[in-house]
């Protein structure tokens, strides 16, 4: 089996080998299908007020323990910077979705909490969401591909959980 070979020249350090064609091209794929989906399932929530970022923060919500996080854990869990978070929770706070209580074992630490009208979108939009992933992914693969799909990209998302906080 023959394999291709990248004709561009090593990096300046010498180490680093340019893509092949076949890993460039694997690449851009998967840019613009994470691109052009993430821009689809935005548009699909427009109609509920709700933007990607919105919704991943009700959801986490949702699934937390008293419907709750701790702002630096919600954080985390959605790769945002606290102060790009505290702005985000800032416009949901005034859609009436969530709200702030304080950390009764840290007076510094604050939660994120799910009001019943958060909870109650999240109920509404959350069909649409499942209707909007299953067209415009999902759907779109046979069970084969998406099991080969997951067993591929799960060592990729163990790599990137294991360097996130390192420098």
């Amino acid at each position: 089996m023959e394999t291709e070979t990248a004709t561009l020249p090593q990096t300046p350090s010498g180490g680093t080998p340019w893509l092949t064609d076949a890993e460039q091209c694997a690449w851009r794929t998967h840019l613009d299908v994470s691109r052009l989906l993430m821009h689809q399932l935005e548009k699909d929530l427009q109609p509920f007020g709700l933007t990607n970022n919105d919704y991943e923060i009700l959801v986490n919500l949702s699934e937390s323990e008293n419907h709750r996080m701790r702002m630096s854990d919600l954080a985390t869990a959605t790769l945002q910077s606290k102060s790009r978070l505290s702005h985000q929770i800032t416009r949901m706070e005034t859609a009436g979705l969530v709200r702030r209580v304080n950390c009764e074992s840290d007076r510094r630490g604050l939660y994120a909490v799910l009001t019943d009208e958060g909870m109650e979108t999240m109920r509404k939009v959350a069909p649409h969401h499942v209707a909007s992933v299953r067209e415009h992914f999902i759907d779109l693969l046979p069970p084969e591909a998406l099991q080969a799909l997951r067993t591929s990209l799960t060592p990729v998302a163990e790599h990137l959980r294991g360097t996130r906080g390192k420098i």
